[in-house]
């Protein structure tokens, strides 16, 4: 069973936000993406200064299963990758919401999280998904 922390946003495509106090937001893939994806061998992150919208594709995460693409929950200019996923992509595996991190970016418009779902309507779409 996943975990999926309440004061994170989620995505349909499997990512979540967090915004932090200095009104950036974090991004990641959930706890129930990475079990899907099995043991992540290499992660791929934008670039810092990248502008990216809603929904546009923002890296690739590889396991060896399959490789899959990682889309931006908000739109912003990227201002931190997790560099420590160049060398330990596993970190994605063993701490999803934490260590494993993908990017950071400063919101366009901080509005658009309110359109993704709560932990309990993504924890219902994964359960429907099953």
């Amino acid at each position: 069973m996943s975990h999926n922390p309440p004061e994170l946003k989620y995505a349909k495509s499997h990512e979540w936000a967090r915004l932090e106090e200095d009104g950036s937001v974090t991004i990641g893939i959930t706890d129930h993406a990475q079990e899907a994806l099995g043991d992540v061998v290499f992660v791929e992150t934008p670039t810092e200064g990248d502008a990216i919208a809603a929904g546009d594709q923002a890296g690739v995460v590889e396991s060896v299963k399959a490789a899959s693409d990682i889309y931006a929950p908000v739109g912003g200019e990227v201002i931190g990758v997790n560099e420590g996923l160049e060398d330990e992509p596993e970190r994605v595996n063993s701490d999803p919401y934490n260590d494993g991190w993908f990017f950071r970016l400063q919101p366009a418009d901080t509005g658009e999280l309110d359109v993704l779902m709560t932990a309990e309507e993504y924890a219902a779409m994964c359960d429907e998904d099953s």
